[in-house]
């Protein structure tokens, strides 16, 4: 996100949770129980199988019309994660179905606000679910990791305030009135994700730079300042890019919801909507949402303190696996084995290889579901963070593909971390839907050196799409497809700030690494509403050739691309290939390319 200023403020250091290595309640052994990969044979006793199900924690606080005292402890969970930005704090606040009046809830860092029904409506809020900006002096910047779901919301004086940055989705909600997506007095603010909702009001981006809006019914959408994304959005504006600035596909190719909590009776249960293709408009329109459902008896329940080896042991049993609130430490990745396996994140739980391993790896089988969970690099370099499949995975998983949502990626910012390349995706007809890829500008841990981070994103496979995908600061290359017939609708890219002079990015003979790299080979490739930025407030002077790369050939297609200088500090040459012109001087005007090739 662009700073306030050519150097951000730093935050504190944040000590990292020592391991507690807390063993899961046990009962006795399953017939037929399979015993996780590694255990002990001969003589030595097999791990008694774990039990599903369970309490959520302490830091997932359950709310029903009759609770007394609620808008207290909102505002106590405020109060500690407004301003965190790189603590530990993690908090899930979920409301019960029902009819709840004169709430505001405002929503701090690694906190997580929804309803437990079935749909939005189930749980309507007199009231606001509010992000502002006054703990950064109205720079909503950096509003990052928090978000809304699955409720309606009767704003008090008719328009919502969400006023965030990356990493903050707003899904399933229904807003009966406007929404404004700026901070109160109009600071910068750098662009977010909207996903199966419905706002029967106006929404009003006003100094939103960029957005992504999927699968949604709007009132009407108000302006645009960079680039503006919908895909299946009822009521979105008319094609206009670059004049206005608004890119707007009919339908979303492939979409299928994120998975949610719900309560059924007295029972938590979680809900697997179904995969839609060329979706357009809310699932939950016309009353309950079409998909199956599984008891909370079936996820092995985690707390922090947890070990690897008991994840993956309630992963060889077959139990999914929900992740309460709070941060995890891993010795040895997470292991996805098996299909239509769920691993649910609460109140941003977050995953730290601690030694250089990779955080969770997903076989080549079909229908896994990750979401709702932050990886953040340990102080060990880790050759990747996040696979989904292994190399060579060829299976075709076109009729249940695995869906990575609201999975987001830090290297750096709360302590000292580096990582290869973040994400690499091998299975074939993977969705990624809303991701953001981070290598921090600001906190502990950073520097050109500090927090090496070479690639973001690799994907291999063929047949992926991506729907918001938001990356930034990579030392190289920021993304790399080099699996055939891939799509991106919607990409926002900022390139390393801190890089310190035009050599330490020289690719070659090319000026700088590319934001988004299509491999030579690629035949068939499509992307709509492509962003990057540059910020070269170390070495104001340094040029980037461009901010796309790919084959010049006719499989593979650009629709609406943009490069954008911040206030000078460095420049583009062009912005896809040899095609658009250069960046202009200080003005912060986008140069633009509608078609390509």
């Amino acid at each position: 996100m662009p700073p306030s200023s050519p150097t951000s403020p730093s935050s504190p250091s944040v000590g990292r949770r020592t391991v507690l290595g807390a063993a899961a309640a046990a009962v006795p052994v399953l017939a037929g129980a399979a015993a996780p990969a590694g255990a002990a044979t001969g003589r030595r006793r097999s791990p008694r199988a774990l039990r599903g199900g369970g309490d959520l924690g302490p830091n997932v606080l359950v709310f029903d019309p009759a609770t007394p005292g609620i808008q207290a402890e909102l505002d106590e969970v405020f109060a500690k994660q407004e301003s965190a930005q790189f603590g530990t704090g993690r908090y899930a606040l979920l409301f019960k179905p029902g009819t709840y009046h004169g709430l505001n809830a405002q929503i701090g860092f690694y906190t997580s606000i929804a309803g437990l029904g079935l749909s939005p409506d189930d749980t309507t809020i007199n009231g606001d679910v509010t992000v502002d900006a006054g703990w950064f002096d109205g720079n909503a910047t950096q509003n990052f990791w928090r978000s809304a779901e699955n409720l309606a919301l009767v704003p008090a004086n008719g328009t919502n305030r969400w006023a965030v940055a990356q990493a903050a989705p707003f899904r399933r909600m229904h807003v009966r009135g406007g929404l404004d997506l700026a901070p109160s007095g109009y600071g910068w603010a750098s662009g977010g994700y909207i996903a199966d909702c419905r706002i029967d009001g106006q929404v009003g981006p006003y100094s939103q730079q960029q957005w992504y809006t999927r699968d949604s019914v709007v009132g009407s959408w108000l302006n645009g300042v960079w680039n503006m994304v919908f895909s299946g959005v009822q009521g979105a504006p008319a094609q206009g890019f670059p004049n206005p600035v608004y890119t707007t596909l009919d339908t979303t190719p492939v979409s299928r919801e994120k998975p949610f909590l719900y309560v059924s009776g007295a029972e938590f249960r979680v809900f697997l909507p179904e995969k839609r293709t060329n979706a357009r408009g809310v699932t939950w329109g016309n009353g309950t949402p079409r998909g199956t459902s599984l008891p909370l008896s079936r996820f092995y329940v985690a707390k922090p303190g947890v070990s690897a080896a008991t994840l993956n042991q309630a992963l060889a049993q077959g139990l999914h696996l929900l992740l309460t609130p709070g941060v995890y430490h891993l010795d040895r990745p997470i292991q996805v084995d098996r299909p239509n396996t769920v691993v649910l994140g609460l109140g941003y739980a977050t995953l730290v290889p601690d030694n250089g391993t990779t955080a969770l790896k997903v076989a080549d089988v079909d229908g896994v579901r990750l979401a709702g969970f932050l990886i953040d690099a340990g102080p060990v370099n880790s050759r990747t963070l996040l696979e989904i499949g292994p190399a060579g995975a060829a299976k075709d998983h076109s009729a249940n593909p695995t869906t990575v949502q609201d999975v987001f990626v830090r290297i750096g910012g709360a302590g000292a971390g580096k990582a290869t390349t973040s994400i690499v995706v091998n299975n074939r007809h993977t969705v990624v839907d809303h991701t953001w890829v981070w290598r921090a500008d600001h906190g502990t841990g950073v520097g050109w050196e500090t927090n090496r981070a070479d690639y973001r994103v690799v994907v291999n496979g063929d047949d992926v799409l991506c729907t918001g995908l938001f990356v930034e600061h990579f030392n190289k290359y920021d993304v790399q497809w080099n699996g055939q017939r891939g799509r991106t609708i919607f990409f926002q890219n900022e390139k390393a700030y801190d890089a310190p002079n035009q050599a330490a990015i020289q690719n070659g003979s090319v000026k700088g690494y590319a934001a988004y790299k299509v491999g030579d080979h690629v035949t068939a490739h499509e992307g709509w509403g492509l962003g990057s930025y540059c910020y070269y407030n170390v070495d104001p002077g340094i040029v980037q050739h461009h901010g796309f790369s790919a084959p010049n050939r006719p499989g593979v297609k650009f629709h609406d691309l943009l490069v954008v200088s911040l206030g000078g500090n460095g420049q583009y040459e062009h912005v896809i290939n040899e095609t658009g012109a250069p960046t202009s001087g200080t003005s912060t005007t986008p140069s633009t390319v509608v078609s390509y090739p």
